[in-house]
């Protein structure tokens, strides 16, 4: 059982342990101090006031006094001419110096922080900003206002570096009007929080620290989508964004104002207070609460109450631990509370269906075999299996398309391969954990959500997870409250939770609108509900640590399922270091680049361009564009999955660009060794156990894995499955063929193309009789052998037992009987999986076996068998494949390729027996057979083709009009197809006029 923990449930963390406000040492002016400010004020004195002097009285006007003319470019070039370029030179230089002081005097004394920067001005505002920051050591607010002298060697690119991550996450213009309409209430705040702390010290309960030493930072509202980080905090006062783990220690656990507590590093609510570090600088902190203006008593209050904190229950409050003293807001992570299930009051019935509750026993471990021998990684991941499933069919379908059109030639009548050994095993897998309806209501209900909120002209909330609880419901947690969802959505244990009952979910329809979360990925479970992490919300880098290995199975089966998943309508899914292999899942979805150099070259141009395409769009996010107009053909995901660690200089660089990609849709799974990564907003460790470990999210999930052994047995499916692939094997053999001779007569006999009918059976009880004839078409449809996990999935996709399974299995066994020696006609083969006897036969057998003898058996050389062979199978054909059916029942054939293959395979009977008789002339019976084909193939545009060709061949050119009539009708607006329309141009030129005469 998956156990939820606190954030302090995982030992030491690698901030500073003291929490308690450390002293500022004050800053004496020295000796040294006053030279160096001396110094600078003489340089600033004469480079502002003694060059431009110099200059004027010196060399004078350096420009020519009238205009330009052509003879100035005859004349020589003399020493004044070199002098005054010079000087004009020299004057453009004094300007830019003049700007760079001005600018950062003007920040100094405006504490707004970092200076902008001068443009073409690198080493000019260096050496203004050393000489500002030398003068202003004199004067009482230099420690606020500039960096330290043990900064003035840095490099000013350095320098800039922090202003820039921080205003990457700005809209235009956000950055100054976030300053200008905070900044009163902001130093008012912090100034009171200061001196609440001071009077708390001297009052004895907290630590000793001087009134004027302790500097605070309140987190600012948010800007548009942009929301305030410790990181960017760190990087503007600190100098690097690495150190956020210390204002963490410092406020970790402590009562924040609103009474919420700071459980995590990664997410911060504006209000809240921050204590910093001692060597914090910048124009936003306040250490001199005497000079700040006064606040209300309740913030006085609210200030004082923090700064109680500081102390035992900040060290140690949580160590209780339970559920009760996690953080639960936007910033947390959540498990949802649990609705109670309903009542399901199922006693068994005779037919032994039964609910998810009692399935099976307990699994085994994530990556081991279940039971029969099944991978449980596949096993334990519904929506990853049932996203691999739909793909996997389509890939196989388009293969028989390709194949029926003669896209690939010498493959007609294309057999899928049988998968054998590890690649059977993950098929059976797949069809035994797949969870295909989940997968349907949760796009149904996030596309229902979109299409509600863009009725009400509401823009869509930021969506951090999503959790599916073990009774069906969709909890949505998000990054903050959006007020009350639109019904039947309800407001769940919180403002930050919106809730959708499975009840609810069921009655949706489809809508035609973009899929507004796309990045949601499935990570594992906890307390029996699924988390889904929404990776292109995050505000900065998810990173992964644990070993190699362990590492390897999380990226497999974050990747196999952002490509297969059916909740999203397009993504881009870059994999770095990894997944080369994992291409055939979906090749217009993955890409692979070899290095980390590639990826940041290819993420720093993909940065401008979203950044331009949304700022021209007018929207703030790609949250926006998706619920707009454009839909989302310009806002499709880019998900980057690192999981080589990057170097300490590449870490900073992926950092920066991370900054602002939450609002871009990109998001980024990077892995590391160490834990420690640059930039990153959650962190997460795999386990050997296969636990995923969030501790400051409050997270310990039972991980999805998909291990490497069971990656390369779902790849050998989809490489199988290439239409494009190109083998020697004898594809064109259908699996099973039975003996078509009077001495082949079968004992039990199936008509499965058409009503379902069994010959050569008494008819059970009315009561397992249907359970009965489900199980038997099931295995009649797989003569390679059914999985006794698979049988009780497709029977009961909602769980069962294993005694009624064996229950099922033994009735069905007693129902077949036995051959006349003895032989059961339901038996196991060495896998453990059910076979049928040869006795047992169907319909669709007799078809295959019939097409197979008279196109590459006797009938390939005897013109009478090959007619009689043709005209037999295309008897059988009594219309789809189980008409008739009950309803609620055969929802497996969805994972079947049976729906595409039989009406290509009828196809190909009628184009042949119609090939047949036009060999002799006989039109008419030509015309006969491929009607009768196109009563189960009324699509395949090859039927019609050969329709036409042998219409013609009867010589009736009004019918051969009225059967293009027909075709143009049912073509629609979509046209007909180039092939038939080129058809027709050389059949009857006169057509497109006939068609409209006839219209």
């Amino acid at each position: 059982m998956a156990r939820r923990t606190t954030s302090n449930s995982t030992g030491s963390s690698p901030g500073p342990r003291n929490r308690t406000p450390q002293p500022l040492p004050r800053r004496r002016r020295t000796f040294g101090d006053l030279l160096k400010a001396l110094l600078a004020f003489v340089a600033l004195l004469v480079l502002l006031i003694g060059v431009p002097g110099a200059l004027a009285s010196q060399i004078g006007w350096p420009l020519p006094g009238g205009s330009p003319s052509l003879d100035w470019l005859q004349k020589e070039i003399s020493v004044d001419t070199f002098i005054n370029t010079l000087t004009v030179v020299v004057w453009f230089a004094w300007a830019q110096f003049t700007a760079c002081v001005l600018v950062e005097v003007k920040a100094a004394l405006s504490g707004v922080g970092l200076p902008n920067r001068v443009p073409g001005a690198g080493p000019s505002q260096l050496l203004a900003r050393q000489l500002v920051a030398a003068l202003l050591l004199v004067g009482a607010t230099a420690a606020s206002f500039t960096p330290g002298l043990s900064q003035l060697g840095q490099q000013l690119e350095g320098n800039q570096r922090p202003a820039a991550a921080a205003a990457a996450q700005q809209t235009p213009g956000g950055l100054l009007g976030q300053q200008q309409e905070q900044a009163a209430s902001t130093a008012a705040a912090l100034a009171e929080q200061a001196a609440s702390a001071a009077a708390h010290a001297e009052s004895g309960t907290g630590a000793h620290v001087s009134d004027d030493d302790t500097k605070f930072y309140r987190i600012q509202p948010p800007e548009g989508r942009h929301h305030d980080s410790l990181w960017e905090v760190a990087e503007r006062h600190l100098g690097d964004g690495r150190r956020y783990k210390e204002i963490y220690q410092l406020n970790k656990d402590r009562t924040q104002p609103d009474g919420s507590k700071l459980s995590e590093a990664s997410l911060i609510r504006p209000g809240w207070i921050m204590e910093m570090p001692g060597d914090a600088r910048g124009g936003e902190l306040v250490e001199m609460p005497d000079e700040a203006p006064k606040v209300s008593e309740e913030v006085q209050q609210q200030i004082s109450e923090y700064a109680r904190t500081g102390g035992a229950e900040g060290a140690g409050g949580q160590q209780g631990g339970g559920s009760g003293s996690l953080d639960r807001d936007t910033a947390h992570i959540s498990l949802p509370e649990q609705r109670p299930a309903p009542d399901k009051g199922h006693q068994q019935g005779q037919d032994g269906r039964q609910g998810q509750q009692g399935q099976e026993h307990a699994a085994p471990a994530a990556g081991e075999d279940g039971g029969f021998g099944l991978p449980q990684a596949l096993l334990g991941a519904p929506l990853l299996a049932a996203g691999l499933l739909g793909a996997l069919g389509r890939r196989r379908r388009q293969a028989l398309w390709q194949s029926a059109l003669g896209a690939v030639g010498g493959r007609r009548g294309m057999e899928p391969p049988t998968p054998t050994g590890a690649a059977a095993d993950a098929q059976d897998a797949l069809l035994v954990g797949a969870d295909p309806e989940g997968v349907r209501l949760l796009d149904l209900s996030l596309r229902g959500l979109a299409a509600s909120l863009a009725g009400e002209s509401r823009p869509l909330p930021t969506v951090y997870a999503a959790w599916m609880s073990g009774n069906g419901d969709l909890h949505l947690q998000l990054a903050q409250p959006a007020g009350k969802p639109p019904a039947p959505w309800q407001l769940g244990q919180d403002q930050t939770f919106w809730m959708l009952a499975r009840a609810d979910a069921e009655r949706y329809e489809d809508v035609d609108t973009a899929a507004p979360y796309p990045g949601l990925v499935s990570l594992g479970t906890m307390d029996d509900s699924r988390l889904l992490l929404n990776l292109e919300a995050v505000p900065g880098i998810v990173s992964l640590s644990g070993r190699e290995q362990d590492r390897a199975g999380v990226f497999a089966s974050v990747a196999a399922e952002l490509a297969t998943n059916g909740w999203s309508d397009r993504m881009t899914i870059t994999l770095v270091g990894f997944g080369e292999d994992l291409t055939p899942l979906a090749p217009n979805r993955l890409r692979h680049l070899d290095d980390i150099e590639a990826l940041v070259e290819t993420m720093e141009a993909e940065t401008r361009q979203r950044r331009g395409a949304l700022g021209a769009a007018g929207h703030d996010s790609v949250l926006t564009g998706r619920t707009g107009p454009a839909q989302h053909t310009r806002w499709a995901p880019h998900l980057v999955l690192l999981a080589a660690e990057p170097s300490a200089e590449d870490a900073v660089t992926l950092a920066e660009l991370a900054a602002d990609a939450s609002r871009l849709g990109i998001g980024y799974l990077v892995g590391t060794q160490s834990g420690d990564l640059p930039g990153a907003a959650w962190e997460m460790e795999i386990t050997s156990e296969g636990k995923l470990l969030a501790p400051l999210l409050g997270l310990e999930l039972d991980a999805q894995l998909l291990p490497v052994s069971q990656q390369r047995a779902v790849v050998e499916l989809f490489v199988d499955a290439d239409p494009e692939r190109d083998d020697d094997r004898p594809t064109t053999t259908p699996p099973f063929l039975v003996d078509i001779s009077e001495q082949g007569r079968p004992a039990v006999y199936a008509r499965l193309v058409g009503p379902y009918e069994i010959i050569g059976l008494e008819t059970p009880d009315g009561e397992r009789s249907p359970l009965l004839h489900e199980a038997l078409a099931l295995l009649l449809l797989h003569r390679e052998g059914v999985h006794p996990r698979v049988l009780s999935s497709a029977l009961w996709p909602r769980g069962v037992t294993d005694d009624v399974r064996d229950a099922l299995v033994e009735r069905l066994r007693t129902w077949l009987g036995n051959d006349p020696d003895g032989t059961p006609r339901l038996g196991t083969d060495s896998t453990g999986r059910l076979k049928l006897a040869k006795s047992v036969v169907s319909d669709l057998d007799v078809l295959r076996s019939l097409y197979h003898e008279a196109t590459q058996g006797r009938g390939a050389n005897s013109r009478a068998v090959r007619g009689r062979l043709l005209t037999d199978a295309l008897v059988l054909v009594r219309g789809p494949l189980l008409a008739e059916r009950s309803g609620g029942r055969y929802g497996w054939l969805t994972h079947e390729i049976i729906d595409a293959q039989l009406p290509l395979l009828v196809a190909d009977i009628g184009l042949a027996l119609s090939a047949f008789h036009l060999e002799k002339d006989r039109a008419e019976k030509a015309i006969e057979a491929l009607n009768a084909a196109l009563g189960s193939a009324p699509g395949d545009e090859r039927l019609w083709n050969e329709l036409l060709r042998a219409t013609h061949a009867t010589g009736d050119s009004d019918r051969l009009k009225s059967l293009a009539s027909d075709l143009v009708s049912r073509s629609g607006a979509r046209g007909l197809p180039p092939r038939t329309e080129a058809l027709l141009d050389e059949l009857l030129p006169a057509w497109r006029s006939g068609v409209a005469a006839v219209g």
